[in-house]
């Protein structure tokens, strides 16, 4: 009751009890919420409406002492968003991230996620949201794996084998129980190490587990390629490629991270699919002529290709589309998917909000009182 107010804090572990790890029931919440998008019910920063975010980054050479330094991942950001239909609910998630920080023992982000009453911005939530964070990001690639990957897939291919290739090769067998075969390309043996005994333990029926030479031997074959590799941008002749004939008719390619493909397959064949199209008109506005420098997914250098003239439009499919029966599943058997995921502060809401409440049920958590009554008001 106001004015007094109260908010539940969640922990980790906490956030664990609540179902955070739940990857069927994300992926059913990024469904609900990909279609709440679709027909406008929602809000993301910016006067668009579409923002990814706000970001603070360094300079290279800063002028004071005890300002930080740029650095690979150096930056903090915020990442507001509203939410409606069930969910109806506004929030921000906000993180600090610094490659350093493995040598410390943390992750290189460190999240949190906070809900606010949509009238009042009152918190009623404050919760970690690395885990929340991570399954998210699986649960968007899965609802594209529940409708754009082969129905039969057996083979599959993981491209940087880190955190978030985890929760989507989760989201992969979540929807395609069947999967019996994965390679995996990576740069260093412990990563590589670590994801095959994540396989081993957390899904004991992939019987072929195998790291790969080269990005061609991974997607060779393959019915579903994930990538998840960080690389530079600013150079998109650096970024991760893929070669059109090493593809398998009818596979499906996710990103949330850089990868390339020939110009001349992006505009004649390959079918592109993006998990928000708005997303990408804002950062094409954000960073014309060139955004895919910046930002290295392929929906975004479809979107250069289409301001260059050089590309329909039309011819970029948003998923919700989809959803939504407005547009078809596939226009031919054997076409090659291209589906890029950009990330959305409204997928940590809805997510944040369905653990939030699963807490509520289950008397998890901690109840912090923000004032009993304001002293300013």
């Amino acid at each position: 009751m106001y004015p007094e107010v109260d908010f539940l804090y969640l922990n980790e572990d906490d956030m664990i009890k609540a179902g955070v790890c739940d990857m069927k029931q994300c992926i059913e919440t990024m469904e609900e919420m990909l279609k709440l998008m679709k027909v406008g019910d929602y809000r993301m920063g910016g006067a668009n409406g579409n923002s990814h975010g706000c970001m603070v980054s360094f300079p290279t050479d800063p002028k004071f002492p005890e300002m930080p330094k740029d650095g690979p991942d150096r930056r903090f950001m915020a990442m507001p968003a509203y939410l409606g239909g069930e969910f109806d609910m506004a929030g921000m998630k906000w993180y600090g991230s610094n490659a350093e920080n493995r040598k410390k023992g943390l992750p290189r982000s460190i999240l949190m996620l906070t809900l606010n009453d949509k009238d009042t911005g009152a918190p009623v939530a404050y919760m970690s949201a690395n885990i929340l964070s991570a399954f998210r990001t699986g649960a968007i690639p899965g609802v594209g794996f529940k409708y754009l990957a082969p129905e039969d897939t057996k083979q599959v291919a993981i491209i940087g084998p880190g955190v978030m290739s985890k929760t989507a090769f989760h989201a992969m067998m979540t929807v395609r129980p069947d999967i019996d075969t994965v390679k995996i390309k990576g740069r260093g043996q412990k990563s590589l190490n670590k994801f095959i005994d994540f396989v081993k333990e957390k899904f004991p029926t992939v019987k072929n587990i195998e790291a790969v030479d080269s990005i061609e031997d991974a997607v060779r074959g393959s019915d579903i390629v994930y990538s998840g590799t960080s690389s530079p941008t600013g150079d998109p002749s650096a970024y991760p490629y893929i070669a059109e004939e090493w593809i398998k008719k009818g596979a499906l390619i996710c990103t949330t991270a850089a990868l390339r493909f020939d110009d001349d397959f992006l505009i004649n064949r390959a079918r592109s699919v993006t998990d928000n199209i708005h997303l990408y008109e804002a950062w094409e506005e954000e960073f014309s002529p060139d955004a895919y420098n910046t930002i290295p997914i392929p929906g975004v250098k479809a979107m250069d290709l289409v301001a260059a003239g050089k590309l329909d439009e039309k011819k970029i499919v948003d998923l919700p589309d989809i959803l939504m029966g407005k547009a078809p599943v596939h226009e031919d058997p054997d076409e090659i998917t291209v589906y890029s995921v950009g990330g959305m502060p409204i997928e940590d809401v809805a997510w944040g909000t369905v653990v939030y409440r699963n807490a509520l049920k289950k008397g998890i958590g901690t109840k912090l009182n923000l004032w009993n009554e304001p002293k300013l008001a």
